[in-house]
């Protein structure tokens, strides 16, 4: 039954997405040039779109999440618990590594484009902190996803490539891991 109703929300967006795209067509077809009620008819079938997408979205939690969340906590609780002080330390020292790398590559400034992205690096600290500190798979998924949504800021601003971006996040997430690691062995 679960596999029916995941499998019936995906196709209900495959067929809200063809939908679109026919509504977008005709418009096209009818009134090429810019018209205020295309607009509408346009924007009116993407967020038909988005509202089939989000409802997917939230089927795909409730039959998916008692599955995978568990598994996503157990590899959470292997880490340990990391302490307050060795987040704020892992985030300043991403911080002057993310700075001292852009130094010795001439890339950019200290706050502004160059390799590493140093909102990716940042954000991709905070949260693997918040993962191995709250243990808590959603928490940990959301706070991923928020990172994410920071990293691609970055790119659609064309402030950094997908590549400085990718060198950021890995830079925030190992350096922060490697430190709550020691700080846990050690405290």
């Amino acid at each position: 039954m679960e596999f029916a109703l995941l499998a019936l929300s995906i196709l209900s967006v495959l067929c809200a997405e063809m939908f679109n795209t026919a509504i977008e067509a005709v418009v096209d077809l009818v009134s090429p040039g810019f018209h205020p009620l295309a607009k509408i008819a346009k924007d009116t079938a993407a967020g038909a779109v988005l509202i089939t997408a989000c409802g997917a979205a939230i089927m795909g939690y409730l039959i998916l999440a008692k599955y995978i969340l568990p598994r996503y906590g157990e590899v959470l609780a292997m880490f340990g618990t990391a302490s307050d002080m060795g987040t704020v330390v892992s985030v300043l020292i991403v911080v002057i590594v993310v700075i001292i790398v852009k130094s010795a590559t001439g890339t950019g400034s200290p706050l502004h484009g160059g390799i590493p992205s140093g909102h990716a690096a940042v954000a991709f600290s905070i949260a693997t902190a918040v993962s191995l500190n709250t243990h808590d798979p959603l928490i940990s998924l959301l706070s991923l996803v928020l990172a994410t949504m920071v990293s691609h800021s970055r790119l659609l601003m064309k402030i950094h490539s997908m590549r400085e971006i990718i060198i950021g996040a890995c830079f925030g997430a190992g350096i922060t891991l490697l430190v709550l690691q020691l700080f846990k062995m050690y405290a």
